[in-house]
């Protein structure tokens, strides 16, 4: 297994139905979390969240193209150099 590294997933949740597959997969992936922050914005009718995490850049990327896939989730990863 690679080096881990510090990271940051950027989601931004659409289509609300999908809340119960990313809760898993966070979950699933919860060993390398360091925290989570979630921003319910009603008026547009979406929700913000971001996870950092502390893991092989692997993990990282696997757990970001699991929560891409989800219907009306996008994500984005931000990963450190340390």
């Amino acid at each position: 297994m690679s080096e881990k590294r510090l990271a940051v997933i950027s989601i931004i949740v659409e289509d609300r139905a999908s809340a119960p597959k990313l809760n898993a997969l966070l979950s699933e992936f919860g060993d390398f979390i360091i925290g989570r922050m979630g921003i319910p914005y009603r008026e547009k009718a979406v929700n913000v969240i971001c996870v950092a995490l502390d893991a092989p850049s692997e993990t990282i990327n696997a757990l970001t193209g699991k929560i891409g896939m989800l219907t009306g989730v996008s994500a984005k990863t931000l990963m450190s150099k340390i």
